[in-house]
């Protein structure tokens, strides 16, 4: 089963539009910042207007603009942990191509 329209590119075509670093960086984006800004819709839906110090339709605008600069931000610092695996899912030629890092790397810091 592939998430991909009827109308979207195959990831063949893909291939030559970027690098995977390229493609990993946007689709963590995309992932990061549809489910962190959905969050936050989420949470203010559950909060009803205060009685007193209400803003009106300007405080809702920056409301608005605050939780899309909270969702980017964290999009930056932690959206690649869940979405890494689905980018890994969905994109496997690209998922190959991904530089292994981590302890692998430790063993070539050696003291000489």
């Amino acid at each position: 089963m592939s998430l991909r329209g009827a109308g979207e590119p195959s990831t063949a075509s893909l291939k030559g539009k970027g690098s995977a670093d390229e493609v990993r960086e946007k689709f963590t984006q995309f992932v990061g910042e549809a489910f962190f800004g959905q969050m936050m819709k989420a949470m203010r839906s559950t909060v009803g207007k205060p009685a007193y110090f209400y803003g009106g339709r300007a405080e809702e605008v920056f409301q608005g603009q605050l939780d899309q600069t909270m969702a980017q931000q964290l999009t930056k610092d932690s959206a690649s942990k869940f979405a890494d695996p689905m980018f890994d899912r969905q994109f496997p030629q690209y998922a190959q191509a991904k530089p292994e890092s981590g302890l692998n790397d430790l063993g070539q810091l050696r003291r000489q």
